[in-house]
């Protein structure tokens, strides 16, 4: 059991790099793209970086594929086709377009600060219908990472909005936390599948959008510019998220995530020469405060898993006790099936761990 102990917290801590890679990744893009907004407009540089993100994955994905390497993850089933869809629609088509229909009614303050919401809705969508758990400790850690984000994203100025302008980011912020909760359900599927088809479906929707509404092109430069920043900060971040997603679940996931502003922030400083505000400084604190909280999180008691079968990339351990009639050479993917089973050892909710709780 402590062999299995050992490997439960190697996965959360793997979870745990993941999500923060990401969130480092992602919060990049935030100074990197001020740079470059100047010459592009925001829903062209939107597409581009997309479009950057989707152009990396499947170069190399192919290139893997030409090399003969086998992936040891499981592939898109077509049982998972209305899932991805919706991941598009909501996450790639649905919640962007929202969003700038919300901030040109409202100030940029207001959207800022609504924009808060996704993390409140993922967290809530997770825990309410798909049964992820949170004890006190770390239901405190996400709220304090949100307040975080809440402060360091406040900006003094004036909060305007109409109720049209308010209602459409939160909606944008309920769609984005459908599509974290439905990435999570496709998280034992190939990373870097899933990760292709939602950069390729957000982007090639928000460069429709852009020409249609009379957004050109930036200049060669900027425009290599933008599909480089997309090819790192959304492209490698969103797979390293499928992954935390993975290993941690939605809630957590997103908890760490909404570190971004504060990477970004940090990263700012050396970029654009200006210090820090006071809401930034406090909002920094905060996050350090709930990260710290995340990182001393062990949950660990006695549980049952109930029968189950599906298809993931795993190796044969406490939790895959299956035989093969051949050798095979692990981590390996398949369809199995896991017979029940009761015992005890460090977990969060993830994909296997959705457990009641008194």
């Amino acid at each position: 059991m402590n062999a299995m102990a050992d490997r439960a917290e190697r996965e959360v801590r793997t979870g745990r790099l993941h999500a923060f890679g990401a969130a480092v990744l992602f919060g990049a893009s935030t100074p990197l793209s001020k740079l470059l907004l100047p010459r592009v407009s925001p829903l062209m540089l939107a597409a581009l970086l997309y479009l950057g993100a989707a152009g990396l994955i499947t170069i190399f994905r192919a290139l893997a594929i030409f090399r003969g390497r086998q992936s040891s993850e499981t592939g898109i089933r077509s049982s998972d086709v209305p899932a991805l869809c919706a991941v598009v629609a909501f996450g790639g088509v649905l919640g962007p377009t929202l969003m700038l229909v919300g901030l040109s009614r409202i100030s940029a303050l207001t959207g800022s600060l609504l924009l808060n919401l996704e993390a409140v809705f993922t967290i809530a969508i997770a825990v309410a219908i798909f049964r992820e758990h949170l004890d006190a400790g770390s239901t405190l850690a996400c709220a304090v990472i949100i307040a975080g984000a809440a402060l360091l994203s406040y900006q003094p100025g004036v909060m305007t909005a109409t109720l049209t302008g308010s209602m459409a980011i939160v909606a944008a912020c309920l769609c984005w936390a459908i599509d974290n909760n439905l990435s999570q359900r496709l998280s034992l599927r190939d990373p870097l599948a899933i990760v292709q088809v939602k950069t390729t479906g957000a982007g090639l929707t928000s460069m429709a959008l852009a020409l249609t509404t009379g957004h050109a092109l930036p200049v060669p430069a900027v425009l290599a510019g933008a599909l480089a920043l997309g090819c790192v900060s959304y492209g490698a971040s969103l797979v390293m998220a499928m992954l935390a997603l993975r290993y941690l679940g939605a809630a957590r996931q997103i908890a760490w995530f909404s570190t971004a502003p504060f990477i970004g922030a940090a990263l700012s400083i050396p970029i654009f020469g200006v210090l820090p505000s006071l809401f930034e400084t406090l909002g920094m604190v905060f996050m350090m405060a709930g990260i710290f909280l995340l990182v001393r999180e062990r949950h660990s008691h006695v549980h049952t898993h109930q029968p189950l079968e599906h298809e993931h990339s795993h190796t044969h351990d406490e939790h895959h006790r299956h035989t093969h009639e051949e050798a095979v050479i692990e981590p390996h993917s398949h369809q199995h099936r896991h017979e029940p089973v009761t015992h005890a050892h460090p977990h969060v909710s993830d994909l296997h761990h959705r457990h009641p709780h008194s």
